[in-house]
């Protein structure tokens, strides 16, 4: 493959797309991001230029007006699957991307649908491999590495991204049609209006899903209700509780440091034994309560009968704290009621993490529900705190 070093700078739509930059490669030949196109003189896997490697996503060029584009794959391989796995547990999440500009998919040509997309790769990983039989373009927008949904509302996947990636990578060469068809859920981030104004392209919002992509393809671009409604089913809200689980690792980590500190103190001021002792049972609460609040209040969410999810967290807390009770069977009352305060209090703090990731509530009324029960929370914890010291005289 014959790079040209100053293809980069001359060709800003390629300079980020289908091959990635070894390190063997001399500092002075780096592309900016990680991954680069370059300019192959013969598209295809035959050549390469030493120290360069297609990403595992891409499989050969594709010649066109503008040189070659990114041919990917629909197929996810191993290590996307393995990836896909690390980063559903928040490993490397914030930085799973993949370049930014125009791919393509199958055997596209001018009269072929463009599929607007975010560079977060779980996200285009999901769009790629319901494309089996379909000849397309993807045009990935750069969005930090933010999936559609939360990029719109950051405002990543946006109006003036949209009609920078068109123009950066010459769309109106590649296809006919001046059209281009985007996530429902990157809507709130994308003005239609604008974008033709200011590029010439039509927008067309898409499904909801990847899946229905093709169904909506077919159906002339119309896509029928149940591809406008946004679910939120048992594996699509159980899916999320693992990288709640990781993100909680460190703060959990201070916590039980704090809780065997404070399980120590007692009549003779401190006491290891006691600290120990009382520890374990502090930590049966906590874990008691992050279960609850991650695993427990999203896996059981439409089944408990109320609207706010702090009270969703506090119901299924307050089982799971008396289950909990009932199998360790405190000394006292004063410290069983300090033991169900504290796994109440941390499980309907964390059931509130979900509220930005259903269709349930809205930014509005999200920032009310922190507002109204945060400060109760905190009051909480501090009478939980004050009876555990308490109990131990």
């Amino acid at each position: 493959m014959n790079i040209n070093k100053s293809t980069p700078r001359e060709n800003p739509h390629l300079s980020t797309s289908g091959v990635t930059l070894m390190p063997s490669v001399d500092k002075s030949d780096k592309v900016d991001g990680g991954c680069g196109c370059g300019n192959p003189a013969a598209p295809g896997l035959a050549q390469e230029k030493p120290g360069y490697s297609l990403c595992s996503h891409v499989d050969d060029f594709i010649d066109t007006d503008i040189g070659p584009v990114p041919r990917i794959k629909t197929k996810l391989d191993i290590r996307d699957k393995i990836s896909t796995v690390l980063v559903r547990c928040g490993i490397n999440r914030n930085h799973y991307r993949v370049a930014p500009g125009l791919y393509g998919v199958g055997r596209p040509d001018k009269k072929s649908e463009v599929l607007v997309t975010a560079n977060f790769k779980l996200t285009f990983d999901h769009l790629r491999r319901e494309l089996e039989t379909l000849n397309a373009w993807i045009l990935v927008l750069d969005t930090k590495g933010i999936n559609v949904w939360c990029a719109a509302g950051k405002g990543t996947f946006s109006t003036r991204e949209l009609v920078n990636r068109i123009d950066l990578t010459q769309l109106d060469r590649i296809v006919d049609h001046k059209r281009v068809i985007v996530p429902q859920l990157g809507a709130t981030g994308v003005s239609a209006r604008t974008v033709k104004k200011e590029s010439g392209f039509r927008v067309v919002y898409g499904p909801v899903r990847a899946s229905d992509i093709l169904t909506f393809l077919k159906n002339k671009r119309t896509a029928d209700h149940a591809m406008r409604t946004v679910t939120f089913r048992f594996a699509e809200r159980i899916v999320l509780a693992p990288v709640e689980l990781q993100i909680l690792l460190k703060p959990a980590l201070i916590t039980i440091l704090v809780l065997f500190m404070l399980s120590g103190l007692g009549p003779g001021f401190f006491s290891f034994s006691g600290a120990w002792s009382r520890g374990l049972i502090g930590f049966a609460a906590l874990l008691t309560g992050i279960i609850s609040g991650a695993v427990i209040t999203p896996a059981l969410l439409p089944h408990i009968p109320v609207r706010e999810f702090a009270l969703k967290g506090s119901i299924a807390g307050s089982l799971a704290a008396l289950a909990m009770l009932g199998v360790m069977s405190p000394a006292t009352f004063c410290t069983g009621l300090a033991l169900f305060l504290f796994s109440v209090t941390i499980s309907s703090y964390l059931a509130m993490n979900f509220t930005g990731t259903t269709p349930f509530t809205s930014p509005s009324g999200v920032e009310k529900e922190m507002k109204r029960y945060m400060p109760i929370q905190l009051i909480t914890l501090v009478l939980s705190t004050g009876l555990w010291i308490y109990s131990a005289f």
